[in-house]
């Protein structure tokens, strides 16, 4: 919720609490009876004949009530078409045509409750025109900044105005030239007598020789033009431009102070009720007596005021004639003489007075609504055209006339390499798909694979059956070799058990036979060569070291099988990056990522609150006492902005607390000094949402 939003909620349960304290009525009480009664008959009458529109009127006056009240919907501020729709609905001419004697208390205080709850609205309505026309300002007035703070800023912005330059010099040459041209017009139409001859031999001329006369009057003007202009040329190039950045500058700035303090005065002196924690009017220090009509009266009069304030603030905002001390003199002066001033004791009010007040009261709210608030906007809008910051036209209009240009020579490039271009994007296109293919989708079935233990996804470094089969091999090879060598030549043959046992051997990796008979072989090695036995136990010695390379890998490959699913992960990461990565690249490029990043939001935070510190530390009060209302306004310009940002990155609860710090620093009556307070508090207190 805006920083409006909320005081408008504020004001509107506040509005309510002073009516239903100042005026407990309702249709069946004494006070809601005439206050004349005639008597005999013709009273019976009276009372009979308006009886139907009286309730018909008070209860469309009701239901008006609780269409302008905040807790009706979710949005507390309406419309200003249907704010119009409702004044007009409510009739208030005709409640005032009524004679006193219908016109009852209760429908008097029901309109007044009606009026006020508009004017809360329409409060909302020009404080939220306010905010919105004022803190875009500050952007304009930076770029003039920028513009004033280069040279090279200075020169750009000579060449982008520069054709806006030559079309008004030249349509004051032109407008020169035709006015000279209308004036002999007119003296040939209308001719003295001393100059009727020479006109009818000037007449004689050729067309030739009257557009010759045309032609030198443009020079003699052109000439005119050049030699007031020479001052600004001979001192600088730039005089001009940098003459006209600071004018324009200058006239934004004193918009700004304008706006802002318009706001300030609205925000301070509109609708304050001082109301103790009962809805009770404190008045001069002291609590008044509730039954009093002036009391109940007090409350109109103080609307009636925001009324005549919010009037003055929107006609004076945009006359940047008179300065800020002028503007705020003649807000006050214009209220002071279009309201009734509420430290008057005036004669209790009767019924047809107060609707009296209040038909005039519905009238000045729709011209607000009609004339004020539009006229204001549209005068506003026409500032900021003159004194901000150069169209987009004015400031691209030279590249874009490059690129227009050029569009010829670049539609003809596009179209000699049209070939090229089309087998690049099929070349980028395959490339994208492979990449998705074999880089996501393809890591993506492995892991699936391994977690169901899929066969075809576990990860091996040779098959299942190559380690059994060279095992067995070499269990042959070894067991042939003993028996072809065996230690005794006269002893038996080799038993099963026996076979087994060396076979056990052997997966155990003991070769102790082949190895014996290596060592007797290497003795006398060319024997052994010619036999054969010393290359036989060298290539069952190949075959072991094969088996136990075997063995390794199968360790290795047991490893990675524990670690599949890891490796999985590892082989999809790149791919989930890089999609990742370009995901918020084309998110920026198109527009489609929604706001800046977080710590953009924060940053900006920051900002805000730096703004908000230099505004109370520049502050010219005195003693650390209560900001102007020019500096209150561009607190809360401040204030609006950081609430809306708050809004965005922090959680409810904390957002609730940063509202109610935030409250306290737009409270000006504490002062400068606790409003810094605030802000160290607030700096201190959610230093992890702004850092």
């Amino acid at each position: 919720m805006s920083l409006v939003a909320d005081l408008v909620r504020r004001v509107d349960l506040q509005l309510e609490r002073l009516q239903s304290a100042t005026c407990d009525l309702s249709p069946s009480s004494p006070t809601s009876r005439p206050l004349k009664e005639p008597a005999g008959d013709a009273a019976v009458g009276i009372e009979r004949a308006p009886i139907v529109s009286e309730l018909a009127q008070i209860i469309e006056l009701q239901r008006l009530i609780r269409l302008l009240s905040t807790t009706a919907s979710s949005k507390p501020l309406l419309g200003p078409t249907k704010l119009e729709r409702i004044l007009e609905q409510a009739n208030f001419s005709t409640s005032t045509s009524l004679s006193e004697a219908a016109h009852t208390r209760y429908e008097a205080e029901l309109e007044w409750l009606l009026l006020s709850k508009a004017t809360v609205q329409i409060y909302g309505l020009i404080l939220n025109t306010l905010l919105e026309q004022t803190f875009p300002l500050n952007d304009d007035i930076w770029y003039w900044d920028e513009v004033l703070g280069s040279y090279s800023y200075t020169a750009l912005y000579s060449v982008q105005t520069s054709p806006s330059r030559l079309w008004h010099w030249t349509s004051g040459v032109y407008q020169d030239a035709r006015r000279w041209l209308e004036s002999h017009q007119n003296r040939a139409r209308n001719p003295s007598p001393e100059v009727t001859t020479v006109e009818a031999n000037q007449s004689s001329r050729s067309l030739t020789e009257r557009w010759g006369k045309f032609y030198g009057l443009l020079k003699d003007s052109v000439r005119d033009r050049s030699m007031a202009d020479i001052q600004h040329r001979v001192m600088s190039p730039f005089a001009f431009s940098r003459s006209e950045a600071r004018q324009k500058r200058a006239g934004l700035k004193k918009f700004r102070g304008m706006s802002a303090t318009g706001l300030g005065i609205l925000m301070n002196e509109c609708l304050s009720f001082d109301v103790d924690h009962e809805g009770n009017i404190v008045t001069k220090g002291r609590q008044a007596d509730t039954n009093t009509a002036i009391y109940q009266d007090e409350w109109k009069n103080v609307v009636e005021k925001s009324v005549a304030l919010m009037e003055a603030v929107l006609r004076k905002a945009t006359s940047l004639d008179i300065g800020i001390a002028e503007f705020e003199d003649a807000v006050f002066a214009s209220t002071e003489n279009g309201s009734e001033p509420v430290g008057q004791e005036p004669a209790p009010p009767s019924n047809i007075a107060l609707a009296s007040r209040a038909a005039i009261l519905s009238k000045r709210l729709q011209q607000i609504l009609q004339v004020y608030i539009p006229v204001h906007t549209s005068l506003s809008k026409s500032l900021v055209s003159e004194y901000g910051r150069p169209s987009h036209l004015v400031r691209y209009w030279f590249p874009g006339t490059v690129l227009l240009l050029s569009s010829s020579t670049i539609f003809r490039i596009l179209i000699s390499r049209k070939a090229a271009i089309a087998a690049w994007m099929q070349e980028f296109g395959g490339t994208v798909l492979g990449f998705w293919e074999n880089w996501v989708v393809d890591p993506i079935k492995k892991i699936i694979g391994t977690i169901r233990h899929d066969e075809g996804s576990e990860l091996a470094l040779m098959s299942r059956r190559s380690l059994e089969g060279d095992r067995e091999s070499l269990e042959r090879m070894v067991v042939d070799y003993v028996i072809d060598h065996p230690r005794s030549t006269a002893g038996p043959p080799l038993s099963e058990a026996e076979i087994g046992d060396i076979k056990n051997k052997v997966r155990e990796g003991d070769l102790t036979p082949v190895l014996m008979a290596y060592e007797r072989d290497l003795r006398t090695p060319l024997m052994g060569t010619i036999r054969g036995d010393l290359i036989r136990t060298l290539l069952i010695q190949i075959q072991k070291t094969k088996v136990d390379v075997e063995v390794a890998i199968g360790g290795i490959d047991a490893l990675l099988k524990s670690q599949e699913l890891v490796f999985g992960f590892v082989g999809l990461t790149p791919g989930i990056l890089v999609c990742f990565g370009v995901s918020r690249w084309l998110g920026k490029i198109l527009g489609s990522y929604k706001g800046p990043m977080k710590g953009k939001q924060q940053g900006a935070m920051l900002r805000q609150l730096r703004n908000i510190d230099r505004i109370l530390t520049t502050s010219r009060s005195p003693n650390n006492g209560m900001l102007s209302y020019g500096e209150h306004g561009l607190l809360l310009c401040e204030v609006d902005s950081l609430r809306k940002l708050a809004k965005r990155i922090m959680p409810s609860d904390i957002n609730r607390e940063f509202v109610e710090d935030v409250d306290d620093l737009i409270d000006i009556r504490i002062g400068v000094g606790r409003q810094l307070r605030v802000v160290e508090r607030i700096r201190w207190g959610f230093a992890k949402w702004l850092n």
